[in-house]
């Protein structure tokens, strides 16, 4: 027993101690002379120069120049690691596994082409704690917002069943579709904000510097303003005196409905709510949020994650509180015995479709496919939609703009018109 012990102390010590030369190498830069005298150059990580010369030595180089990666002034902790990233590092990792390329040599290969430097430190580091024994799952929740419980959960299922090429395949598939699904839905939204923010800006640039000009004409003509007129240089009158009470009121505003969104699960689930009964738009973050459920519990229940345990991270994959809400429901309704079918009807958030094809799929043994069908259904529609929006949205932007900066012109032409009509 007492060497027992001693010989795991001593493995511990020697994991350790490999662990901690891997974090001491440093990056450096090295040029080189080929056999052919061609000149080389490339970077290459040791714990010194004379390290990186021998390795250029080995391989047949005749080494010019060895000297240590500077370290950027600015940015040097990267950019923010974005969920696209993650999902072409998720198909990356399983396009090399696949084709059978170790799994350290597939993080050393994918952090080397990596431009974000955020990004590759995090790959590397993962690299590391693989090289020191630890399970891939266990090293990518070192990184829980990056890689969330949802996917740790499929690595882990992966690994247990010793396939994870074909799990990460899956993943890479599912956090591609999820993309391409919040990309559409942005895109979607994007065009009408931009277009009523410049249509809000050119007011005010109109408020704040063309009405006073033609307020000091009305002035010195001596014409009555029209109610409309009066109206506008009032409200030019109060964005002079007070526009950074106006800007503070705004910017105050979004702040507090942001935080108060993040912090408040009420106020998260009633602006939710509310977005969800929004014309069109509505349709379409339903209709997502139903594709997403889908998807992700289909991905799950396919890698062999129990079904109550799948829920628990599906509820978190939905883009919604409220549909988070009511997966978390139907988990607790599933837990003590009930069909998933029957919890999905209780919610009444579920079209009947839905809920049918989910019964048909428990009943044949076949939920994941039937689930994938549901994702790929309202996917489709998602997409269909978008596209709808986007055409519908056209006249209605105009409509917008024509009254805000058109109705101001026209105010602002109205005394012109009175006092022309006097002569």
């Amino acid at each position: 027993m007492a060497t027992a012990t001693t010989i795991n102390k001593s493995t511990n010590r020697s994991v350790g101690a490999a662990r901690a030369a891997v974090k001491q190498l440093t990056v450096y830069e090295w040029t080189a002379l080929d056999k052919r005298g061609t000149r080389m150059k490339g970077e290459m990580q040791a714990r010194n120069a004379s390290l990186v010369k021998a390795e250029l030595r080995r391989q047949g180089m005749n080494p010019q120049t060895v000297k240590e990666k500077p370290k950027p002034l600015f940015g040097a902790a990267g950019k923010r690691v974005k969920p696209r990233d993650v999902a072409i590092f998720s198909r990356q990792i399983a396009t090399m596994m696949a084709a059978g390329v170790p799994m350290v040599q597939s993080f050393e290969i994918i952090a080397g082409g990596q431009r974000n430097v955020r990004f590759k430190n995090m790959l590397t580091d993962i690299k590391q704690n693989i090289e020191g024994g630890s399970a891939l799952h266990e090293s990518l929740a070192k990184y829980p917002v990056q890689f969330d419980e949802l996917y740790r959960n499929l690595v882990r299922a992966g690994e247990s069943a010793g396939v994870l090429d074909t799990v990460l395949d899956t993943v890479a598939t599912y956090k591609e579709r999820i993309e391409a699904i919040k990309a559409k839905i942005k895109k979607a939204l994007f065009y009408p904000a931009m277009v009523l923010c410049v249509a809000l800006l050119v007011s005010m640039i109109l408020l704040l510097f063309v009405v006073p000009v033609f307020q000091g004409v009305f002035k010195d003509a001596g014409v009555e303003l029209p109610a409309f007129t009066q109206m506008i240089v009032n409200a030019s009158q109060f964005m002079q005196s007070y526009w950074w009470l106006a800007l503070l009121i705004v910017v105050g505003g979004i702040v507090a409905i942001v935080m108060s969104y993040k912090r408040s699960e009420k106020v998260a689930h009633f602006v939710d709510r509310m977005s969800l009964k929004i014309p069109i738009i509505g349709n379409i973050l339903r209709q997502s949020a139903i594709a997403r459920f889908a998807r992700t519990l289909g991905v799950t229940f396919r890698a062999g994650v129990p079904l109550v345990e799948a829920m628990d991270a599906v509820a978190g994959a939905t883009g919604s509180v409220v549909y988070g809400q009511a997966v978390k429901r139907m988990r607790d309704d599933v837990a003590i015995g009930h069909q998933l079918q029957l919890a999905m009807k209780q919610t009444n958030l579920f079209p009947n479709m839905v809920v049918q094809m989910v019964a048909i799929g428990e009943e044949s043994g076949a939920l994941d496919s039937m689930l994938f069908k549901v994702a790929e259904f309202y996917e489709e529609e998602v997409n269909n939609a978008v596209d709808t929006l986007s055409t519908l949205l056209e006249p209605l932007i105009m409509v917008v703009i024509g009254v805000l900066v058109g109705g101001m012109v026209v105010g602002l032409y109205l005394p012109i018109f009175k006092l022309a009509g006097t002569f």
